[in-house]
């Protein structure tokens, strides 16, 4: 049994803070560690995250943009990358990579997988087969579980 995550302390695009693990309390969540700089990311991991939000629309996906040194996020950054100039999920801003370092992550994109009682299910690196087939299957695993 993994602990249970006391907080996920981010902002809105607007510059206000969101604690993600109560304005998402008893959902499913996915959670995607991201920047804008990681091609990866843009290019593979976050159309998957919208794949996932729409096969799986009992689970909340959002994405955390990972704050680095020069490499930092603003709303018009943030959704200048979408071609509807719109977000697909949420997505808010990890300020000094404080989340990316709460949970360990190997890089960027990471996946955190969150069940409805707030564990960490699974904590994912990466946006190649081998990520996307783990993560399918955490998400499976899961979902039909309904935990």
């Amino acid at each position: 049994m993994n602990p249970i995550i006391q907080s996920i302390p981010v902002l809105d695009l607007d510059g206000f803070p969101v604690d993600l693990m109560t304005a998402y309390k008893h959902k499913i969540l996915l959670l995607i560690i991201y920047n804008n700089d990681c091609l990866g990311c843009t290019g593979r991991a976050i159309p998957l995250a919208y794949e996932f939000q729409q096969q799986y629309p009992s689970i909340q996906v959002a994405g955390i943009h990972a704050d680095f040194v020069n490499r930092e996020g603003t709303k018009a950054s943030i959704k200048s990358i979408f071609t509807s100039g719109e977000n697909p999920f949420p997505i808010y801003i990890d300020k000094h990579h404080k989340v990316f370092d709460q949970f360990n992550a190997e890089g960027t994109p990471q996946w955190l997988l969150i069940s409805k009682k707030g564990e960490l299910f699974r904590s994912i690196f990466g946006s190649q087969d081998n990520a996307q087939n783990r993560l399918f299957y955490a998400l499976e695993s899961l979902v039909e579980t309904n935990k």
